[in-house]
């Protein structure tokens, strides 16, 4: 009979091992592309998409009942300087959501286990937020050419195509701060009804306390143009931005968007994923 064999010490012959080191890393386009598809996939991304086109859409359509009943002359960079505002209204929740649906959903460990590497996923987020933006341009000038032929019918005037280029630039510009804007408090606090919040009190509340501080105290009139971001932007809207506007729009925008968007940004480079 032969000796029997002795074991094998654990340890000393490993099984077979699964080598990934060739593996291809994800695309970026196909990050950009899953994250676009998440803005619609949810009922509340879904439903904001279609309220942001409602609301310029009913705005717009406003706009021109009052200019053709009160027989006004506007022209196409006037419905369009119109839907700055309902647009302004409601992007930036769509940037809040951008970041906060992975929390409030609880899908960031899927996200960043399929993409550990957490900043090709956040650069991922901001490339579909500026692209939101420009989709907003897009339907915002579509709808105002719209509504520019139906005042030139309604009227019986020739529709005065006024919109320059750099107006186009400017109102585009509008729209990426804002997202961005969003996208900043939602890196921040992590939390999409608190960043809705915070958002809201920052574009309706601190405006007005800013003026009311303007006109009672002297100094912080003279201080105000350097620390008000909300009111550094309004040169855009007419796009008649001069040096010392352009000045006040870097030195606020520091203060309200980079700074903010930097701290955000680390944090979540940094936040536990549960």
């Amino acid at each position: 009979m032969s000796a029997p064999q002795s074991a094998p010490v654990a340890g000393t012959h490993p099984g077979p091992q699964l080598d990934v080191s060739g593996t291809a890393p994800i695309p970026f386009s196909r990050l950009v592309s899953v994250e676009l598809r998440k803005t619609a996939d949810t009922r509340a991304g879904r439903w904001l998409l279609i309220s942001m086109a409602a609301l310029t859409a009913l705005v717009m359509g406003i706009q021109l009942a009052v200019v053709v009943v009160q027989d006004l002359s506007v022209g196409y960079a006037d419905f369009m300087t119109a839907t700055s505002f309902s647009i302004a209204i409601l992007l930036p929740v769509l940037g809040i959501l951008l970041l906060t649906s992975e929390w409030g959903q609880r899908t960031a460990m899927v996200t960043f286990s399929l993409e550990p590497r957490r900043p090709r996923v956040i650069l991922a987020k901001l490339t579909v937020g500026v692209l939101l933006a420009f989709a907003a341009v897009v339907v915002a000038l579509v709808l105002g050419a719209v509504a520019n032929l139906l005042y030139g019918a309604f009227a019986g005037v020739s529709p005065t195509w006024d919109l320059s280029l750099l107006k186009i630039l400017s109102f585009l510009l509008l729209q990426v701060i804002g997202i961005l804007t969003g996208f900043a408090l939602a890196a921040l606090l992590l939390n999409s009804a608190a960043a809705i919040v915070v958002y809201m009190v920052y574009s309706f509340v601190f405006p007005g306390l800013f003026e009311l501080g303007s006109n009672l105290m002297g100094w912080f009139h003279d201080l105000r143009p350097w620390i008000d971001f909300n009111a550094a932007q309004n040169p855009l809207i007419d796009a008649s931005m001069t040096g010392e506007d352009w000045a006040h729009f870097a030195v606020s925008g520091v203060l309200w968007l980079v700074l903010p968007l930097s701290i955000g940004l680390w944090r979540v480079l940094r936040a536990e994923v549960k």
